[in-house]
């Protein structure tokens, strides 16, 4: 990236944000715009500072990180949105996911894997650990009472075939780049698909292509 990655950091603990902003500021591509104690301090701080990612924690007076993520992600589509959380349930996962977010990690996690899902949200991009991946495969094949491959009827041979690099975990220039198309076609195909599916970005799309085995490789996994 040619500039700073800006990030809004949101928690209600302030010695763990501390932490977390002295952590990420010895990073040099990363520039903390904003802290917020609560989900609506949170929509706040972005309504003023346009960030790139905000990391969200889910457990917050008021507004919680769940009902903030699907506010944010309404009204800024294109912003990266990652829940950090203490929480591991499948249920937390999965709210998470649903309400927009771009990614999902533990407290606990190392630093390298919360710095490097936040580079990856901030070009686009969707970060789930491989374990959290395959809980929420798990409970999305439980809940589906669909056959394998129902609803995709309605997607073109190529849609499923864009699916499926989306699932692979490729990038928008990869696809393009095995597709032989511009990446601007590939983006463009991406957000007819994501609505003909009705899902908001690439984690769910690629939950949805594994859940009814069109692949079977996870999007990003850190």
């Amino acid at each position: 990236m040619n500039r700073a990655v800006s990030i809004v950091l949101a928690d209600d603990h302030v010695l763990f944000r501390q932490a977390l902003r002295q952590l990420l500021e010895m990073e040099r591509d990363f520039t903390i715009v904003a802290e917020a104690g609560d989900g609506a301090k949170a929509i706040e701080a972005v309504e003023k500072h346009r960030p790139d990612v905000i990391l969200l924690d889910i457990s917050m007076p008021g507004m919680d990180g769940i009902a903030a993520t699907a506010d944010l992600r309404r009204r800024y589509p294109a912003m990266g949105i990652i829940i950090l959380s203490m929480f591991a349930e499948d249920a937390y996962i999965i709210r998470a996911i649903r309400a927009g977010a771009n990614g999902y990690l533990l407290k606990n996690s190392e630093a390298g894997k919360v710095i490097e899902a936040i580079r990856a949200a901030a070009r686009g991009e969707s970060i789930l650990e491989p374990y959290l991946v395959t809980k929420l495969l798990n409970e999305f094949r439980r809940m589906s009472e669909m056959t394998e491959h129902q609803n995709v009827a309605g997607l073109t041979p190529r849609e499923i075939e864009l699916l499926r690099l989306v699932a692979s975990g490729q990038s928008n220039k990869e696809i393009a780049q095995t597709l032989d198309l511009a990446e601007s076609t590939v983006k463009n195909r991406l957000s007819i698909l994501f609505q003909k599916l009705e899902v908001k970005d690439r984690t769910q799309a690629a939950i949805y292509a594994m859940s009814r085995g069109l692949a079977s490789t996870p999007v990003q996994p850190v």
